[in-house]
This record gives structure tokens, sequence and C-alpha cells, in this order.
């Protein structure tokens, strides 16, 4: 009633929207059991909070179950984006997956950069030692959490982990941008790492780091 007596009927409004960004989907079997407090009528979306008991059970459930498909990748192939906008229709396969990894590493990691302890989540992209393009794994020992930029220098060879988990900074970004000074700064930083044999990122995916990918 209020918005029909003070908004204007030809005013441009901007109407908001929330996208799933690759989505991901347990088998049916799989399926988790609908929270006793779950409504049928819900029409706006629910969520809950992790901080709450309802909340913190269903998170566990979601990553006990995401430890039983983290080392899967599929096959699907899907169609890329509308003729009309975009032209002639191609095939690409869907980094599947990916959706996992992400909510492993960025749980794993307490939702911080390793290097830097950035906490804010917008600026976080889960990462992989061994590039999925290059035959790596979607599995948490073949990923760290970083702030977007450092995660650009890892996949440029401009910075690498030692193997005793030590932030490593390329002379390269030196010698190629006459910069870096930043960056520098960050050169042996201990990383903040997940505790445990199975969340350690593994020795064989630093090496490979080390030997194909930094710049030294």
């Amino acid at each position: 009633e209020h918005y029909k007596h003070s908004q204007s009927a030809i005013e441009d409004y901007k109407i908001g929207c929330i996208l799933l960004e690759q989505p991901f989907f347990f088998s049916e079997e799989d399926w988790i059991p609908v929270p006793q407090d779950w409504s049928s009528n819900i029409v706006r979306g629910k969520g809950y909070n992790t901080e709450d008991a309802i909340g913190k059970d269903l998170w566990e459930k979601v990553m006990l179950q995401l430890q039983g498909v983290k080392h899967e990748v599929g096959s699907f192939v899907g169609v890329a984006e509308e003729l009309a906008r975009y032209g002639t229709p191609i095939l690409t396969t869907p980094r599947l997956g990916q959706g996992s990894f992400r909510v492993m590493v960025t749980d794993a990691y307490h939702r911080r950069c390793a290097v830097t302890q950035e906490r804010a989540l917008s600026t976080l992209e889960a990462s992989h030692i061994k590039p999925f393009s290059e035959n790596g794994p979607h599995r948490l020992d073949n990923g760290i959490l970083l702030r977007a930029d450092i995660h650009k220098l890892l996949d440029s060879g401009y910075a690498t982990i030692s193997p005793d988990y030590h932030f490593e900074v390329s002379k390269r970004i030196k010698t190629d941008f006459n910069n870096g000074k930043n960056y520098y700064a960050l050169h042996g930083v201990q990383l903040s790492i997940p505790e445990g044999e199975n969340s350690c990122i593994g020795q064989e995916f630093i090496i490979w780091h080390n030997e194909k990918k930094f710049r030294g």
C-alpha cells in the first residue's frame, strides 16, 4: 500500500535478482533431508545461518556429501550463450566440479587469503596449484584460497609456493614490469593453510608448479 502512493508509475526502477554461478547437484541418493522448519509455501527464498544449530547441521551434511564427490569431474557437454546475442551456437565442456571445489577451499581456509589474510570474500578466489586446464584435479590438496591479484601471480608463474609452505615471488616482476614492491614485501611469508593430511597442499602439485610454472 505504501508503494502505491509514494512511488511514481513512470519511474525507471532497478529490479535486482540473484544469479547462481556454477551450481552443483547431488545425485538423488545423496540428497539431504529437508530441515524440519522448512515450509512448502516459501515464495521469496530462505537461508540458514551456519552459527545456528539447524544451519550448522545442514552445512555439515553438505560438506560430508562433498567429500564423497570432490574427486569427480563430469563430462557433460552444454550449449553456449543464446544465438541472437552471441552468434552461432558452439559446444563447450563446463568445468564440472568447480562449484564444489570453490566451496571446499573457501571453507577450509576459513574465508581468508592464505598469503595476506584478506577476508573480503568478493576479492578471494579458490585457486588451483596445478591448473585444471593442465589436468590439475578439483581437489583440496590442489587448492588454495588467494586474493585475486595473488591468484593471477600464481597462475602466471610470477609467484609460487615452497615445499615448506612459504610464498615466493619471482625476480621477473621487477625485470618485466619495473615494479612489484608490494609483492616483494610478501616474499617468504608463511602460508596459513588447513591442518590435516587430506587438507594440506600436496607436495606433488607444489613441485609441479616450481618446475613447470615458476619463472624464478
